[in-house]
């Protein structure tokens, strides 16, 4: 009877063990990343979420192969800002990241349940949507963290660019850019450079005799957007990267620009779409905030409790807000000025912020949100639009510096960040 319950027992453990190792199996490890992993589930959630898409567009394909590249490419990079964010204790909390839910189910005029149940339909489990979401959201606030202390703008440069634009007729008009990034490895060698050159003109010539630019993007590009066809999105020309702008001008839709060299490698773009852009009106809110920053002596949770307690107090008339900002806020800024942060573009805001300010309504009191910046309670005092004025004119023009400068720092600092890691990529099985 013991020998019996012995072999049962050992029998059990291998069952057990055996179990265990077809689980680990599954979701084994395809690359090291510094002091994590990225898993082949993750990555095969990835190709599998861009065959959906291109499906759903009639988007042909590359192979499977390099969608496994481009996917285990994007998760290298994820997983090293995530840890950077972790570093650096930055975090999103289940209201920023319900908050920004809402506003997305709102610009596509769905109630949250509809918006749930389209999630569900297109990529079955919703709850992964909301921590991919969440991870989206840390890892643009990490980038914006580190990349805007890269950036200054002289008032000379805004007069230039001003000057610049009246003489060529200040166009208005979007291009909707297509990139390709042929990158050069980091310590090349001169062969090497002569090599990734052949490789982008190998690339040219194919789209040249009319393939299509978003496959062989997704094939071939080591830009951050390659997964998405490398479609950079909507931007003025004096928006773009200088090396873009200057090779763009007077191009027409469809036409293929390129190879542009830089250090990064060399750049293969196109214009998909090009728009007109009306800027004459512009909307503007008048609003206040009372910042808590969580330190060694107030934790997350407190700063938090202390927020929702100031603006349950004056909701109920207990307190003045602006009196609770001079005693409390930790925004040298606008503290003295009860927290008051004038008429201001939502936009030139953290997107937390921004979103926030654009879901409220006039007299509205937010509940407690985390930006980069720490808590914040907000309030929006005051709603109008003005006409695009000389003032309004700088604003949009420093805004366009910023947003060039911003790309290419962007670009540069990914780079860095990843050539400082130690990352190994397993072979696939």
């Amino acid at each position: 009877m013991k020998l019996f319950r012995l072999i049962t027992a050992t029998l059990l453990c291998c069952v057990s063990i055996s179990s265990f190792a077809t689980e680990r199996e599954i979701d084994s490890v395809a690359a090291i990343v510094d002091n994590s992993v990225v898993l082949e589930s993750d990555i095969a959630d990835i190709v599998e979420r861009v065959k959906r898409n291109a499906a759903a567009q009639n988007q042909t394909l590359p192979s499977d192969a390099a969608l496994r590249t481009q996917a285990t490419e994007r998760l290298i990079l994820t997983s090293l800002q995530l840890q950077m964010a972790q570093r650096m204790g930055m975090q999103i909390s289940d209201a920023q990241l319900d908050d920004t839910i809402r506003n997305i189910a709102q610009n596509e005029k769905l109630s949250l349940d509809a918006f749930r149940q389209q999630v569900i339909n297109e990529e079955g489990n919703y709850e992964r949507f909301r921590e991919r979401l969440r991870d989206e959201m840390i890892t643009g606030e990490v980038v914006r963290a580190n990349v805007q202390r890269r950036i200054y703008i002289s008032p000379q440069e805004i007069d230039s660019l001003i000057k610049l634009m009246e003489d060529q007729g200040a166009s208005n008009e979007q291009y909707n850019i297509g990139h390709i990034l042929i990158a050069i490895p980091s310590q090349a060698t001169a062969e090497d450079i002569t090599e990734t050159k052949d490789r982008a003109d190998k690339v040219m010539q194919l789209l040249r005799d009319g393939s299509d630019f978003k496959r062989i993007a997704i094939a071939s590009s080591s830009g951050s957007n390659a997964l998405e066809g490398g479609d950079l999105g909507w931007m003025n020309i004096n928006e773009m990267p200088t090396l873009f702008s200057e090779a763009i001008r007077g191009r027409k839709k469809t036409d293929i620009i390129g190879p542009l060299r830089s250090g990064a490698g060399f750049h293969i773009l196109t214009i998909f779409d090009i728009r007109g852009e009306n800027v004459a009106d512009i909307n503007e809110i008048k609003s206040r905030h009372i910042l808590i920053k969580p330190s060694i002596i107030v934790s997350e949770d407190r700063a938090r409790s202390m927020l929702a307690e100031f603006a349950a107090k004056v909701r109920s008339g207990e307190a003045d807000f602006a009196e609770l900002a001079k005693q409390h806020s930790e925004d040298p800024g606008s503290k003295l000025n009860g927290g008051d942060l004038g008429w201001s573009e939502p936009s030139i805001f953290v997107p937390a912020f921004r979103d926030t300010l654009n879901r409220l309504a006039i007299n509205e009191i937010s509940e407690p949100f985390r930006t980069e910046h720490g808590w914040h309670i907000a309030q929006v005092l005051d709603k109008r639009t003005v006409d695009a004025t000389a003032d309004k004119k700088r604003e949009q023009v420093y805004r366009m510096i910023f947003n060039r400068r911003y790309n290419e720092e962007a670009s540069n600092w990914l780079r860095e960040l990843r050539a400082e890691a130690h990352i190994e990529v397993m072979s696939e099985k």
